[in-house]
């Protein structure tokens, strides 16, 4: 029988309908105006509702398509919002679900991940978390066939964040997405400002600047810019915007930036 980890926010975050979720991602994905070629090894990416941070995650996802065929698994971090642990949990289902089919999890890097103290088994941490979920109908949709290792942060250090990503790298046939957003809840100008520091430590790769007021997904980020320096990666910003600018108000604001890493 199939163990698969079943869609939390279809119909919240995004259409649970498959022909709307693929007309949408498609639709966003054909807005980014054209871009210079850029050959991305790993990736920010924000995970709010579609119709606040669909655009800003568009771009960023739009750079992986001429890589649809080479990119063979996805190393996938994301924050922690509804339960609190130490250290990064991993799932123990065989598939994720979306509207737009299944993922397969690719269990022997899991299990070399496992091997790695504070790494775990923990599902309560991906039952009801958005923060992964709502990358995969991008990333179904912009790479042929993939395999999946999802990972929900929780308590975590630079350096275990680093030594996953490391424990799995293996250059261009891996890409590694790091799902955050920015900036929570400010008025559209401080935001703008906070998130303007907030990019310039990213692409700085300054591991050390960047906490929870900055980024729901730091423990993430931080651990990937770890990783970039210590791989001699280099940082761009790809977009950077908030949904005072694509679909709320400009009184209470939550931010969202996409960002791309490359040799």
């Amino acid at each position: 029988m199939e163990n698969s980890r079943p869609t939390a926010v279809a119909g919240l975050f995004y259409p649970a309908s498959t022909h709307e979720l693929a007309d949408m991602v498609n639709y966003e994905l054909a807005q980014v105006t054209a871009r210079p070629e850029y050959h991305p090894l790993a990736i920010i990416a924000p995970h709010a509702g579609y119709i606040y941070s669909g655009a800003v995650a568009a771009s960023v996802f739009k750079t992986i398509q001429p890589l649809r065929s080479i990119i063979k698994r996805v190393v996938l971090i994301g924050p922690s919002h509804r339960v609190g642990f130490q250290g990064l949990a991993l799932s123990s289902a065989d598939f994720f679900k979306t509207p737009l089919g299944s993922i397969r999890i690719d269990k022997q890097a899991q299990a070399k991940l496992l091997s790695i103290p504070d790494i775990m088994l923990l599902d309560q941490a991906h039952a009801n978390e958005h923060s992964l979920e709502v990358q995969l109908p991008f990333l179904q949709q912009v790479i042929d066939d993939f395999s999946l290792i999802p990972i929900v942060a929780g308590n975590a250090s630079s350096e275990l964040v680093s030594q996953a990503i490391d424990t799995l790298w293996d250059g261009t046939e891996t890409l590694v997405v790091i799902s955050s957003d920015l900036s929570h809840y400010h008025n559209y100008q401080t935001a703008q400002q906070l998130d303007d520091d907030t990019s310039q430590s990213i692409v700085e790769l300054d591991y050390t600047a960047i906490h929870s007021a900055n980024a729901c997904g730091y423990v993430g980020i931080n651990g990937m810019l770890l990783f970039a320096q210590q791989h001699h990666l280099k940082a761009s910003l790809v977009d950077l915007r908030n949904s005072g600018d694509t679909a709320g108000e400009k009184d209470s604001v939550v931010g969202y930036g996409a960002y791309i890493f490359e040799e």
